[in-house]
């Protein structure tokens, strides 16, 4: 071989060792697919997480492998799923405290909008407030009426410092200008064990979390943080309904993927969370958890994930929250 036979060859080695690792939604998946669920087993990001790998692992034809990765307010799970290769073959189901809020609040290994590929949102749930039967306190109004009769002396319980439960409870003392003491947990499920032995007062969390214990009769869900009604809980009223205008706090949850994904896997991983959550079997599902399903596009569930920041940005400012 010429010197320039040579040159010219090496030339294209190296522009073929420079060029970028091409993948495509054509043979994907290749493999099972790992879902990140970034809370313990039981909590409501763990029932989404669990019936979205069930549905799409059939939906692919392949199995998708649901992998409990709790701790740090799901920040761990998610900053883990970040670093995965893009291949379509990690995802990871994101929610309002580690995308929206954990952010704004203390330092994580990840950026929302550079370090995801959004697939779509997949659930919303409006925060419910929940009390133990015990209390002798049936609606809002008379919860307000017990905690200024006696402050300092009554608690409630959240899924952690800097959670969506522990701001949004701030957000309505400061609202109702009451003063109940925190009790922070490390993930949901600890903190609503103790709700319904009794050992805290109340707990501020997605309705999707209470619904069990709710139909159980093992605590009473006496106000919901939507601005309009639930259809699960018809009969509960809002807290904008029950003298606090304009007061909203509810849980959103969706998937997502490393950045740099191939679009079109994205686009057919949004397709097929699409056609999944549009079931009949779904909308049963969902509703009896006390959740609405709200899928979205890719690009419509970036936009909210930004929005969400902002909005949480300015909670934690106003209400001066700070992680323990």
């Amino acid at each position: 071989m010429s010197a320039r036979n040579r040159a010219a060859a090496t030339s294209v080695v190296a522009l073929l060792l420079a060029a970028p690792v091409v993948v495509s939604a054509q043979g994907y998946p290749s493999k099972p697919l790992r879902i990140i669920i970034p809370f313990p087993p039981g909590a409501a990001t763990d029932i989404t997480g669990r019936y979205v790998a069930q549905k799409l692992g059939e939906a692919l034809g392949q199995q998708a492998l649901p992998d409990n990765r709790p701790g740090a307010n799901g920040t761990i799970g998610l900053e883990l799923a970040a670093k995965a290769p893009p291949d379509g073959h990690t995802l990871v189901i994101g929610q309002t405290g580690n995308l929206a809020i954990s952010p704004s609040l203390t330092k994580v290994g990840y950026d929302p909008a550079r370090d995801f590929a959004p697939i779509s949102l997949l659930i919303a749930s409006p925060h419910a407030l929940a009390v133990h039967p015990s209390l002798p306190a049936h609606s809002l109004k008379e919860l307000v009426a017990l905690a200024r009769a006696k402050p300092g002396q009554l608690n409630y319980a959240s899924t952690g410092s800097g959670s969506g439960g522990h701001l949004g409870m701030e957000l309505l003392k400061k609202a109702t200008r009451t003063d109940i003491v925190h009790v922070p947990y490390k993930g949901g499920v600890p903190g609503l064990t103790d709700l319904v032995a009794g050992h805290v007062a109340m707990m501020f969390t997605s309705a999707l979390s209470t619904a069990q214990f709710q139909k159980a009769g093992k605590v009473r869900v006496i106000a919901l943080g939507s601005l309009q009604r639930s259809p699960s809980l018809p009969n509960v009223p809002t807290i904008a309904e029950s003298g606090y205008p304009g007061f909203e706090v509810i849980s959103w949850w969706g998937m997502l993927g490393p950045a740099a994904m191939p679009k079109d896997i994205v686009a057919r991983l949004n397709s097929e969370v699409a056609k999944m959550m549009s079931s009949t079997d779904a909308r049963d599902r969902i509703a009896a958890l006390g959740a609405d399903i709200v899928t979205t596009t890719p690009e419509r569930f970036a936009a909210y994930i930004k929005s969400e920041q902002a909005k949480w940005g300015q909670a934690i400012r106003d209400s001066g929250a700070r992680v323990d």
